[in-house]
């Protein structure tokens, strides 16, 4: 198997257990944390065991090998290719324009000597609801009040707005997931997902651990930068939203 292989089950019983609940063959995240949840196998008791974490009418986030199938107790709320794509350039160190930003005395950030007022943040408890607020916006995919806990979070901001943000998720040995990389839509075209991302990868590549990342097929754009970044595809997989019928 390869590490990335059923990467929840795997996060949530290594690096990120403390944010675990468990059922039998199940794990999900504290709901606060994320909505994403896992089975040791998609058996059935890989489902029932996951039903005994949700009250009825409750939802779960999953990442599938294949397509969800109907079962019994279970609603597809809503589900979408998607495939995980990983950083190849294992030898090569991640490069930074040298007009990305400034480092200035005072330890702020500044995107360039032209946009003195654009500052690159790490955003933590405090920025929780503009965090929330640019996903609700964007739709990055899911992201809960605390999911800035499981890793480094950073953001644009100018004038105090929340304009962009990028961070880490999911986290197994060896590997950590670049995630929520979202920019609000009336400041893109700037290159702030660009400048987010290499940033957040070098800090993980600073750890000796590789970046990987999760995106929708159909986010063409998006999949275009993650190539030009050094990110390859290892496999489709497919997300799927499930709601606990009544028992």
């Amino acid at each position: 198997m390869h590490p990335l292989d059923n990467v929840i089950w795997n996060a949530l019983t290594t690096r990120q257990g403390e944010f675990a609940e468990s059922c039998g063959q199940a794990r999900r995240f504290l709901p606060e944390v994320s909505p994403l949840g896992a089975f040791a196998e998609p058996t059935q008791e890989g489902y029932e065991s996951l039903a005994g974490l949700l009250g009825t009418g409750a939802t779960i986030g999953l990442f599938l090998d294949k397509p969800y199938q109907p079962r019994a107790g279970w609603s597809l709320v809503i589900g979408a290719p998607m495939p995980e794509m990983v950083y190849e350039r294992a030898n090569a160190p991640i490069s930074q324009s040298s007009n990305a930003w400034l480092r200035p005395a005072d330890g702020r950030e500044r995107l360039s000597p032209h946009k003195p007022d654009a500052e690159i943040v790490e955003l933590g408890d405090a920025d929780s609801p503009d965090m929330m607020e640019l996903t609700v916006l964007t739709k990055p995919g899911p992201f809960n009040k605390r999911t800035h806990e499981l890793g480094t979070y950073l953001g644009i901001r100018r004038e105090g707005k929340l304009l962009a943000m990028a961070g880490e998720r999911l986290k197994i040995p060896g590997y950590t997931e670049v995630s929520a990389v979202c920019t609000h839509p009336e400041h893109t075209g700037r290159g702030y997902a660009r400048i987010l991302m290499t940033e957040i990868m070098r800090r993980i590549r600073g750890r000796g651990e590789t970046p990987f990342l999760h995106v929708r097929e159909d986010n063409v754009h998006a999949i275009e930068l993650y190539h030009r970044l050094g990110f390859s595809r290892r496999v489709l997989l497919h997300f799927a939203v499930l709601r606990k019928d009544s028992a």
